[in-house]
C-alpha cells in the first residue's frame, strides 16, 4: 500500500487521507479510473433516485388516504362494503404483464415469455412453512430503474430473472416469495428486509446486474455477495453463485463478502446477492436479454439453493493421529467452523499425546482405532500378530478416553500389497467380534512426501466425483494438511460434514 493510503474497515476497501475511495481491482479489471467513476455516479444516481421515490410515494399515499376516504363513505351510505379475493381482482385490475426489453440488435422474440410466477404469500395466514420458504428479492423497481444500456433495464432484466427463478423453485417443492411482482411498483431496502423478517424466510436471494461506467466488453460475467462471518450466508453465495456459472458458462468474478449491501448486513436469515451480468458489456448484454439464457440462469440458482437445502454427505476422517500441534490445530479449525470429523488413532500416539486424545472425544468427534505400531510388515505377518496390535490399540483409547471404539480402519486400506495373503481372514474374525471397517472413496493424498497444500486440494476435490456420500481420508499428522484445511472445508459447500457411526454403510474396497 502506498503512502497517504488507509484501510476503510467498514468495507475493507482503500482510501487516501482526505477520505476518497480507492476502489480495489481484480485481477481482471484494468482500468482503476472506470471502477472508480462507476461506484461514485451509482451512489449518486441511487441517491437521487431514492429522493424521487420519497417524493413519489408520499404523493400517492396521500392521494391514496384521499381516495379511500371517498370510497368508504360512498359505500358506507350504499349499505356496506365488498372485499374482493386477490384472485379475483388480477380480473378486475388487468393482467400486469412484464413488458418486453429491447435487446441490441436482436429480433424480440427471443425472449420468449416471461412465467408470471403467483406469490403463494398472499394465501397463508401465518409465517409458519411447511417447505423451506425463500425471499427472491428482483433488485430495483419502480422509479430506481437500476443500470441501463441500449435500452435494457435492470430492474426488468431483475424482475424476468426472478419469475423464471421462483417458477422452477416451486417446481422443486420450495415455497417462494417475489418481494415485487412487476416493474411499476417501488419497494425501498427497509421494506424489503421488514417483509422477508416478517415472512419468517429461510433464505433471501437478491437478483441483479452490473454494470462499467463506460461500455466495455472485456469486463463481464457473475459475481455474488455475501455479508459478515455466517457461515449459512457464505454457503449460500457459493452454491448460487456456482450453479449458475456452471450452467451459464459465464466468466467467474468471484464470490465476495460486503459490509455495506443494505439487504444482506439487515437480513437474519442467510441471505446473498447475485450480479448476473454486465449491462455495460455488449456480450453480456446480448445473453441477459435472452430467454434461454435467463432459462440457464434461473436453472442454476435454483440448484444451487435446492443443493443449499439438501446437501450431500462427506464424512472427514483423519489417520495416524494424534499428534500435539497438528492434530490441535485441526480441532481448533473443527470448533470454529462446528465440524464434526472422525479419528482413526495409533495407540503408540494416543498414549503420548493422552490431552489430545480426550479433546477428540469431548468435542464430539468420532475415535476409531488405526492400529498400535504403524510397521506394516510385523501388522501383517499374520492374523494374530494384527489381532494383538489391534488389542494394545484399543486398550490404549478406552484407558485414555473412555471409549470403547467400534470402528477401525486398516494401515493401507482393507486391500493393500501387505495384508494379501490374511487380509480376508482379519476381515472375518473382527466383523465377528462386532466391530466395522471403513476405508475411503476420496482423498487429499497427504500421506505422500512434500505434498503442497494447492495439490492437496485439488486432489480432495478431483477425487469426490460428485458422489452424494464421500468419506475423505486426510492425515492429521501431516503439516500441510493443517494449512490447507479450512479452504479445504470452504472448496464443498455442496456437503455437509458429518462423522462417522456404527449406523452409517461403510465404505470398503
Amino acid at each position: 500500500m502506498e503512502e497517504g493510503w488507509v484501510m476503510d474497515k467498514r468495507n475493507g476497501r482503500n482510501r487516501d487521507a482526505e477520505g476518497v475511495e480507492l476502489i480495489r481491482i481484480r485481477p481482471h479489471d484494468t482500468d482503476m479510473d472506470y471502477e472508480r467513476q462507476r461506484v461514485e455516479r451509482k451512489r449518486a444516481e441511487r441517491a437521487r433516485m431514492e429522493r424521487r421515490r420519497r417524493k413519489k410515494k408520499q404523493r400517492f399515499q396521500k392521494r391514496v388516504a384521499m381516495v379511500s376516504m371517498l370510497v368508504c363513505t360512498v359505500l358506507l351510505g350504499l349499505g356496506g362494503i365488498h372485499f374482493v379475493k386477490a384472485g379475483e381482482a388480477s380480473g378486475i385490475f388487468g393482467t400486469g404483464e412484464v413488458e418486453e426489453i429491447e435487446g441490441e440488435s436482436q429480433s424480440q422474440e427471443i425472449l420468449g415469455p416471461v412465467p408470471m410466477v403467483p406469490n403463494e404469500v398472499l394465501e397463508r395466514e401465518t409465517a409458519e412453512h411447511e417447505k423451506p420458504f425463500i425471499v427472491i428479492d428482483p433488485g430495483h423497481g419502480g422509479t430506481d430503474t437500476g443500470c441501463s444500456r441500449n435500452g435494457v433495464m435492470e430492474s426488468e432484466i431483475n424482475m424476468q430473472i426472478a419469475n423464471r427463478l421462483a417458477g422452477k423453485l416451486q417446481g422443486m417443492g420450495f415455497e417462494t416469495l417475489l418481494l415485487r411482482e412487476d416493474d411499476m411498483t417501488d419497494v425501498s431496502l427497509e421494506e424489503r428486509v421488514e417483509r422477508a423478517e416478517a415472512e419468517k424466510a429461510d433464505i433471501f436471494v437478491s437478483i441483479h446486474q452490473n454494470a462499467y461506467e463506460e461500455d466495455v466488453d472485456d469486463i463481464q460475467g457473475i459475481e455474488t455477495w455475501y455479508y459478515g462471518e455466517s457461515e449459512g450466508s457464505r454457503r449460500l453465495a457459493e452454491l448460487v453463485h456456482q450453479g449458475a456459472v456452471e450452467k451459464t458458462g459465464a466468466v467467474d468474478r468471484g464470490v465476495q463478502n460486503e459490509q455495506e449491501l443494505y439487504v444482506l448486513k439487515n437480513t437474519s436469515m442467510p441471505a446473498c446477492l447475485i450480479e448476473t451480468a454486465f449491462l455495460s458489456s455488449r456480450s453480456d448484454r446480448s445473453s441477459i436479454v435472452t430467454g434461454d439464457y435467463q432459462e440457464q440462469l434461473a436453472e442454476g440458482i435454483a440448484q444451487g439453493i435446492n443443493t443449499y437445502f439438501n446437501p450431500r454427505t462427506m464424512y472427514l476422517t483423519f489417520d495416524d493421529g494424534p499428534s500435539a500441534d497438528n492434530t490441535t490445530a485441526v480441532l481448533d479449525i473443527l470448533k470454529e467452523r462446528n465440524i464434526k470429523a472422525t479419528f482413526f488413532v495409533v495407540g503408540e500416539n494416543v498414549r503420548k499425546h493422552p490431552d489430545v486424545a480426550r479433546r477428540i472425544v469431548e468435542e464430539g468427534h468420532t475415535i476409531g482405532i488405526h492400529c498400535n505400531n504403524h510397521d506394516y510388515k510385523q501388522l501383517y505377518k499374520s492374523v494374530d500378530s494384527y489381532l494383538e496390535d489391534f488389542q494394545k490399540a484399543y486398550d490404549a483409547v478406552y484407558e485414555v478416553t473412555g471409549v470403547e471404539a467400534k470402528l477401525f480402519r486398516f494401515p493401507g486400506g482393507s486391500v493393500n500389497a501387505y495384508n494379501k495373503t490374511v487380509g480376508a481372514e482379519i476381515i472375518k474374525k473382527m466383523t465377528e467380534n462386532g466391530y466395522i471397517y471403513f476405508d475411503w472413496n476420496a482423498s487429499l493424498e497427504d500421506a505422500v512426501k512434500q505434498s503442497a497444500p494447492e495439490a492437496l486440494i485439488q486432489n480432495a476435490v478431483s477425487s469426490t466425483l460428485g458422489r452424494k456420500k464421500v468419506v475423505m481420508l486426510a492425515h492429521d499428522v501431516v503439516y500441510n494438511t493443517t494449512q490447507c484445511l479450512e479452504q479445504l472445508l470452504d472448496s464443498f459447500p455442496e456437503y455437509e460434514m458429518k462423522p462417522l457411526t456404527v449406523d452409517v454403510e461403510p465404505i470398503q474396497f
